[in-house]
């Protein structure tokens, strides 16, 4: 599954995502389409690694915090815990790069992160204050914040061609919208 994924990536940093085929990645991977597609169900999961993959490294990520753990600190858990895995920095940067200066992938993450935004609901709105009925507002806020934060910070990385620390620009971000 590895070298599927780096054939991927080394296609769609050469070539440009919209460019390179299932069947070319196929091919220079050394499999079928068919196993390829067992894999990996579209296209676009051959940049993130899997069918919700992100999703549930999240969601394990922040259920696995204890319960007095700060919702901000849940969420912060859950987005270091996305990001480590990438296999390294210039993976990360290559797989960003590509995130954001590709349309049809940013549409497909928008799509993708509304999704995880709802999955993660449940986890968050348990971790705040219910007894005002606002819970369910605040804890959307809370999250699309942090998912925000996270675009800003990884679009501010790819600008500075990787220079720094993501996670870094990630509190800069929390910083600027909580203070």
């Amino acid at each position: 599954m590895g070298e599927i994924l780096e054939t991927a990536l080394r296609l769609f940093t050469e070539q440009g995502y919209d460019e390179t085929t299932i069947a070319q990645i196929a091919r220079e991977a050394g499999v079928s389409q068919r196993t390829l597609f067992r894999y990996f169900g579209a296209k676009e999961d051959l940049l993130g690694g899997g069918r919700d993959r992100f999703g549930q490294v999240l969601m394990d990520a922040i259920g696995e915090q204890p319960a007095d753990v700060d919702v901000w600190d849940a969420l912060r858990a859950g987005v270091a815990a996305v990001l480590a895995l990438h296999d390294g920095r210039e993976q990360a940067l290559e797989r960003f790069r590509l995130l954001h200066n590709t349309a049809s992938l940013r549409a497909g993450w928008l799509e993708k992160r509304l999704r995880f935004q709802e999955d993660l609901l449940p986890l968050i709105e348990s971790r705040m204050d219910a007894a005002t009925g606002k819970a369910g507002a605040k804890a959307r806020a809370v999250i699309a914040t942090a998912f925000a934060c996270l675009d800003a910070a990884s679009m501010t990385w790819v600008a500075n061609d990787g220079k720094g620390d993501i996670m870094d620009l990630y509190d800069e971000c929390m910083a600027a919208v909580r203070g």
